[in-house]
């Protein structure tokens, strides 16, 4: 098993990301949660995309902003054709993305990062067609 895979399965594996899973089943039932928590990612992203690498920051920035674009087309019933098992993943990466204390805790210099950009790029990876459709959805 490479870095990467291993990073992966011990963040999946976590306290921190099932903790972030259970949460996720309540916000997707409650509109006004999901609003509010997709206020505290563009937050965070702006922030990361202001104040780290550049390169890594962008990019982790710009994943978690097509995420949040897509949970408000769902939540405002522009875009309904999300698997409802994909909201709730996708929920789940953006309540562990928000959170300062997770498996690598985001104050820390350098690396506290490499685990959110980790978990959002391993879930763009399993949600390719997810993510093809709603972005051709997204430029009609």
């Amino acid at each position: 098993m490479n870095t990467k895979e291993d990073l992966i399965t011990r963040i999946l594996k976590s306290i921190f990301f099932k903790s972030a899973t259970r949460k996720a089943g309540k916000y997707a039932g409650s509109g006004m949660a999901i609003l509010e928590l997709l206020r505290e990612v563009l937050g965070k992203a702006k922030d990361v995309a202001d104040n780290q690498n550049k390169g890594i920051g962008q990019v982790l920035a710009e994943k978690v902003m097509t995420l949040s674009r897509m949970v408000k087309a769902y939540v405002s019933g522009e875009y309904k054709v999300i698997p409802w098992s994909t909201i709730v993943k996708i929920i789940a990466v953006l309540i562990y993305f928000v959170s300062p204390i997770d498996f690598i805790p985001d104050f820390l210099p350098i690396i506290g990062l490499t685990d959110d950009l980790a978990l959002v790029m391993w879930l763009f990876s399993s949600l390719t067609e997810d993510f093809a459709n709603f972005e051709a959805w997204e430029k009609r």
